[in-house]
């Protein structure tokens, strides 16, 4: 007598690891991602021809009223705060609202100019 085993079915690739490899890319991704902190009040951008990335380190945001906020900094106490984070080469971005008085955004960027920075880019929106 001829005792052969029978023919086995091969068994299917087990998903678990791909699981597990999603997951922590996943989990990955997650802790690394540099979320973006929300303006501290609305800005409404003025409108230019031909709109570029800004490529600023900081952020400073001038509001209608001419009230300022940088990080966590608020009024003229910002001005101090921005002299601590200037630097050679070091880009500001500055986030002013397209109501902004001529006059007062002249009196800011001399007080940028002051405090240490040299180069201040304007953000601004196609039209």
């Amino acid at each position: 007598m001829d005792f052969d085993n029978a023919p086995r079915k091969p068994r299917a690739e087990s998903i678990v690891p791909m699981i597990n490899v999603v997951f922590l890319l996943l989990i990955f991704f997650l802790m690394t991602a540099q979320i973006a902190p929300p303006e501290p009040f609305e800005v409404s951008p003025p409108t230019a021809d031909k709109a570029a990335e800004p490529d600023g380190e900081f952020v400073l945001y001038v509001g209608k009223d001419a009230a300022l906020q940088f990080q966590d900094t608020a009024g003229d106490a910002a001005y101090a705060a921005i002299s601590a984070a200037a630097g050679d080469g070091k880009t500001l971005q500055l986030r002013i609202d397209a109501s902004l008085d001529g006059d007062r955004l002249a009196q800011v960027m001399q007080k940028l100019s002051a405090v240490g920075f040299s180069r201040v880019e304007v953000v601004v929106q196609a039209p």
